[in-house]
Parts: C-alpha cells; sequence; structure tokens
C-alpha cells in the first residue's frame, strides 16, 4: 500500500505563487513517477504535470507551462509543484497520484498516459482576481 499526503494550497491572490508537496510513504520500491491534476467544480479532471523520479519533469500542460514546475526529493519521498503567476482559471482541486510506470499509450500531443495506483486526498487552491 502506498500513501500520499498533499499539503500547501490555499487561497491567493492573482499572480501569486503556491508549493505545493505531497509526500509518498509505504511500499513504493516500484515507483516510477507522480502526477498532478486538478479539477475545477464542473469540469474533467485534467493532468497538470507529470514527474519522473529519475528524470524529473515530463510533461507540462500547455495551460500551465512557463508558470508551473516540478520537483523532488528522493531522499523525502516527496513531490513538488511550484506553481508561479496563478491567475483565477488554476482554481481548482490538486490531486497528485503515484504511478509505478505502467505505460498506457499517449493522449492529446503526445502526453504520456500512465496507470496511476495511488492517489492523494487532494489540496485547495483558490485564486482571486
Amino acid at each position: 500500500q502506498v500513501h500520499l499526503v498533499e499539503s500547501g494550497g490555499g487561497l491567493v491572490q492573482e499572480g501569486d505563487s503556491l508549493r505545493l508537496s505531497c509526500e509518498v510513504s509505504g511500499r513504493t520500491s516500484r515507483k516510477y513517477g507522480m502526477g498532478w491534476f486538478r479539477q475545477a467544480p464542473g469540469k474533467e479532471r485534467e493532468v497538470v504535470l507529470i514527474i519522473s523520479w529519475r528524470e524529473g519533469d515530463i510533461y507540462v500542460a500547455d495551460s500551465v507551462k512557463g508558470r508551473f514546475t516540478g520537483d523532488r526529493d528522493n531522499a523525502k519521498n516527496t513531490v513538488f509543484l511550484q506553481m508561479n503567476s496563478l491567475k483565477p482559471e488554476d482554481t481548482a482541486t490538486y490531486y497528485c497520484a503515484y504511478t509505478s510506470g505502467l505505460r498506457l499509450g499517449e493522449g492529446p500531443g503526445g502526453r504520456p498516459e500512465f496507470e496511476y495506483d495511488y492517489w492523494g486526498q487532494g489540496t485547495q487552491v483558490t485564486v482571486s482576481a
């Protein structure tokens, strides 16, 4: 079993920054990477960024490219989502998800599609105009 605990969400103003954390614990012997997703009310969940424990960022959504970056601390089994220049449209619940690397194919624009085995509880990010 793998457990994910997210933190770092909050209420900020447009243009501010936030750094989300996702700590991974449990049986992580087959870890490959993590995905950061978000879901706004009434909208479908979307993948924001995918990060490999070994390589770093391997996918960044166009909607956040140039503003969001991923990072990881392998020693602490923690990944981060650094969000800069936040916009009201970034308001959503953000989730991290764990993948052992089982690749399912490619999504739009060549986005790598992985099977995600475990999910965090989500952390709310609200950006006011």
